[in-house]
């Protein structure tokens, strides 16, 4: 049997669908070597499980998938009712039994990767609204994805680092992170140079006369940004700063 195909052609989409779909993969070969009692143990995010992350990561594709049906019908159906319901959604399904986890994260995932493959091209181009509040096309539900299961595949503190993260993904996000600081004005007298980068090599306030300047490769910097680690960073200061809040 011919295996069935995504409907877009469109080339850049397939080609973002295919990333996302590696991230995914990605994350569940991360969540596959932990056994049932290592589930319980502290993520990188604080004051959150490995469960916790677990349970964001399986119910994301759930909320990215209510807002693929959104496109593909014209009925509104945002992410989640409210960011308290969101909340409460992954507090409780960290306290699922281990095989209830876990098929939360492979069915949600694969539910999401078919809802993708058929959406024709014109749904992909039809608005809908992030929890963020954002209006986007519907295109851009695949990023969001992107951006979770690479972030988050690091956050389950199982060996994956932001080394293992494509390039191109680094690149995007880094530029989304430093975004969002220059919208809030916090990137002020702060300068990111990366190392050894074939893309981006400098970001944030690049027209500030002294500023702070931090230094890593795109990994390292990328990570730091993220708020998830230090391991890489220079600073042409005394001490490597806190990153400024992304979201």
């Amino acid at each position: 049997m011919v295996a069935r195909q995504d409907l877009t052609q469109d080339p850049d989409l397939n080609s973002a669908l295919l990333t996302a779909r590696r991230g995914t993969a990605f994350f569940g070969r991360k969540l596959n070597e932990l056994s049932d009692h290592d589930l319980d143990a502290p993520s990188l995010l604080p004051g959150w499980t490995r469960r916790h992350v677990i349970a964001h990561i399986g119910y994301n594709a759930r909320a990215i998938a209510r807002l693929i049906e959104w496109a593909n019908t014209g009925v509104e159906t945002p992410m989640y009712s409210s960011w308290q319901a969101r909340n409460e959604e992954i507090d409780y399904g960290a306290t699922l039994s281990p095989i209830e986890l876990r098929n939360l994260y492979e069915h949600s995932a694969t539910d999401l990767s078919a809802k993708w493959r058929d959406t024709a091209q014109e749904a992909w181009r039809h608005e809908v609204k992030t929890a963020q509040g954002r209006t986007v096309p519907a295109s851009e539900t695949v990023w969001m994805r992107t951006r979770e299961v690479w972030i988050h595949a690091v956050d389950l503190d199982n060996g994956a680092s932001f080394d293992d993260v494509p390039a191109d993904v680094l690149e995007r996000l880094l530029r989304d992170i430093t975004g969002a600081w220059h919208h809030r004005g916090d990137d002020r007298d702060l300068r990111l140079e990366v190392l050894g980068s074939g893309g981006v090599t400098q970001l944030g306030d690049t027209a500030a006369a002294a500023p702070e300047i931090i230094t890593g490769t795109l990994p390292d910097i990328t990570g730091w940004a993220a708020g998830r680690s230090t391991h890489g960073i220079t600073s042409n200061r005394t001490d490597v700063p806190q990153a400024p809040r992304w979201i």
